[in-house]
């Protein structure tokens, strides 16, 4: 497991480190976003995960992994979206958005280092397509919850869903390597 601890950390780096460029490049432009853009986002980097992994080929040139990479970077936006709402300016500095960044995944890998205790490594057993589809199926209940205005009777929350977008899609990130 500690192959794993140290996998997942390197790949959050990784995540991290693009998400410092881009924080470069925009700032913290994606404090606008309201919870259900933040969703079809996810929703739209999870499709053309699966869209290339049937069809085999990208005509657009860029492949699967830097998907799985946005998906996290996507999920950690989504975990400080709910702890601070969307904003109708950018109200954060970059410093800040490091910050919180750092703060949810330290949360994420603190989940999947209890997740995989439990499950004793099942997802090195799993095929990078099922990662995808559980992705989408985390995603589509995100919609449901969000058409139900928060009100379920005996799901996680939000931040659960994000939480396994992300430890899901840094295990895709680990395989395709």
């Amino acid at each position: 497991m500690e192959a794993t601890n140290q996998q997942f950390e390197t790949s959050l780096q990784e995540c991290r480190s693009l998400f410092a460029k881009k924080l470069h490049d925009y700032g913290a432009s994606w404090r606008i976003l309201r919870p259900s853009s933040l969703t079809d986002q996810l929703f739209i980097k999870a499709k053309r995960i699966r869209s290339l992994e049937i069809k085999q080929c990208s005509l657009v040139g860029e492949g699967i992994r830097p998907e799985f990479i946005a998906l996290i970077n996507y999920g950690i936006i989504g975990l400080i979206q709910l702890e601070k709402g969307f904003a109708d300016h950018v109200d954060i500095s970059n410093e800040e958005a490091l910050t919180l960044y750092d703060k949810m995944a330290h949360e994420a890998l603190e989940l999947m280092k209890k997740k995989n205790h439990d499950y004793d490594e099942a997802w090195r057993g799993m095929r990078v397509s099922s990662y995808t589809d559980f992705i989408l199926t985390k995603i589509e209940r995100i919609k449901e919850i969000e058409e139900l205005q928060g009100q379920t009777l005996v799901s996680e929350g939000i931040d659960a869903n994000y939480m396994d977008i992300i430890n899901y899609a840094v295990f895709g990130m680990i395989k395709l390597k």
